[in-house]
């Protein structure tokens, strides 16, 4: 089975909301697809709730993150997953530095999908970026095929 793994900093906001929406556009787009499709924090604890903002966010999307709960990144979830997008170069970074077996499956979520190189705004450090979670849909939406070839390739060479 290919498996991605989207990578934000609390685990309770952005990643959430990603691989709702990534699910979600796999049903949308009738993929037949074997996809394993999960989340982690770079600096969390497990086992907390999306915070009430990502929540509604999500819900507004047509998203249901109610019954997440946040996961602290490991070595085995790496190791497993065949795909990492991170929201923010700095994540990005930091995984490869701590992790640097693992480095060429580490990538921005922005630059899968397409765009320029950039960090995808953190809630869960300034509430004024609420509303995020529409650019990261838009961001798998654009980008959803090539984040499938790219995890199914990382797959293959495996």
């Amino acid at each position: 089975m290919t498996s991605i793994l989207f990578v934000c900093r609390a685990n309770r906001y952005r990643s959430p909301i990603a691989a709702a929406c990534f699910k979600e556009e796999l049903i949308k787009r009738q993929q037949d697809l074997d996809l394993d499709i999960s989340s982690a924090g770079t600096w969390t604890m497990d086992g907390l709730p999306p915070v009430s903002d990502a929540i509604r966010e999500a819900n507004q999307l047509g998203l249901d993150i109610r019954g997440h709960q946040s996961r602290i990144v490991t070595a085995d979830m790496l190791q497993a997953a065949d795909l990492i997008l991170a929201m923010e170069r700095g994540q990005k970074e930091a995984l490869q530095i701590e992790f640097p077996v693992y480095r060429q499956k580490i990538a921005l979520l922005t630059e899968v999908a397409g765009e320029n190189s950039h960090d995808i705004a953190d809630p869960m450090s300034d509430p004024q970026n609420v509303g995020v979670g529409s650019e990261i849909c838009r961001l798998i939406q654009a980008g959803f095929e090539t984040i499938c070839a790219q995890a199914i390739e990382n797959s293959e060479r495996r």
